[in-house]
């Protein structure tokens, strides 16, 4: 008994047959004129048809509108991100150096050389009570070199990148 697992010389040859007309599934576009007589021969896809062609002499679905590429990068890719990243950190390190710099030396002063931090400067104010007082301006010089570095090189950036991404949300409600 032929199967659809056979070999072709077991199985019966494919004669085409005729098939009866049915009743189009859908209503015609025009009054006047008549839809094909057979609903896989339409020249357009049912709606509830796949994406894509199932039959080889099926016209091709038409291609998405060309989008026209951005001329710069997205904002997560864009170099100016990476400066600013290399700004900030910069200026982290130098404000963050500064200050606990010198109230490391100050511990380590005051660990390994006493005699040093007892020492008398003048009028009997000894010299770890200066340095210890001395941290309230190295404080204050530290917040100074983060507020320059922070207008001298991470503004300028992020004030770039930030008009940067108002354009491209401009361009992009545009759209």
């Amino acid at each position: 008994m032929p199967d659809a697992f056979s070999s072709p010389e077991h199985q019966t040859p494919h004669r085409p047959h005729r098939q009866p007309p049915y009743p189009p599934p859908y209503p015609p576009a025009h009054p006047q004129q008549s839809p094909p007589p057979y609903p896989e021969f339409r020249s357009e896809p049912a709606p509830h048809s796949p994406a894509y062609a199932t039959y080889p002499w099926q016209p091709r679905p038409p291609e998405p509108p060309r989008t026209r590429r951005p001329r710069h990068h997205a904002l997560g890719q864009h170099s100016d991100i990476r400066l600013l990243r290399g700004a900030y950190r910069r200026q982290r390190r130098v404000a963050t150096l500064t200050a606990l710099g010198y109230f490391t030396l100050f511990l380590l002063l005051s660990a390994f050389a006493p005699g040093l931090m007892a020492s008398t400067v003048s009028g009997g104010l000894p010299m770890g009570l200066l340095l210890g007082l001395l941290q309230v301006p190295v404080t204050c010089l530290a917040i100074g070199v983060y507020e320059y570095t922070a207008r001298r090189g991470v503004d300028p950036v992020a004030d770039r990148i930030r008009r940067q991404s108002e354009l491209d949300a401009k361009r992009e409600a545009a759209r």
